[in-house]
């Protein structure tokens, strides 16, 4: 089974992310990001629950989102963040740095022994 090709859907202030990023496709929906978050006005949610990979490429690319729209005022807050993409996340150190992205210390984060 090949993996589903990534795409966006932007629906008024939510950015939905979905299917498969890898190294040789991240380029392409960064830019339709960028286009997407230019030309909307308003702070979005970017909805990553239906995103299907977690890896450090998916990370470069919120980072850079997240650039482009605090230089234009805008605030991003990601939600639907999977358990992979959190713990790379903060391994990474990056937590902090995306909004809605659970902290090491947050409950859902906490294992029981």
């Amino acid at each position: 089974m090949t993996p589903e090709q990534a795409t966006l859907v932007l629906d008024g202030d939510r950015l939905t992310i979905s299917g498969d990023i890898d190294p040789l496709t991240v380029v392409a929906l960064r830019k339709e990001g960028e286009a997407l978050i230019l030309g909307s006005k308003a702070d979005l949610v970017v909805d990553l629950a239906a995103m299907t990979t977690a890896h450090s490429v998916v990370l470069s690319l919120l980072l850079c989102w997240q650039r482009l729209a605090r230089g234009r005022s805008q605030s991003l807050e990601f939600t639907g963040v999977g358990q992979r993409l959190g713990s790379l996340a903060a391994l990474s150190g990056l937590d902090g740095q995306l909004p809605g992205f659970p902290s090491p210390a947050s409950p859902e984060n906490q294992h029981q022994s």
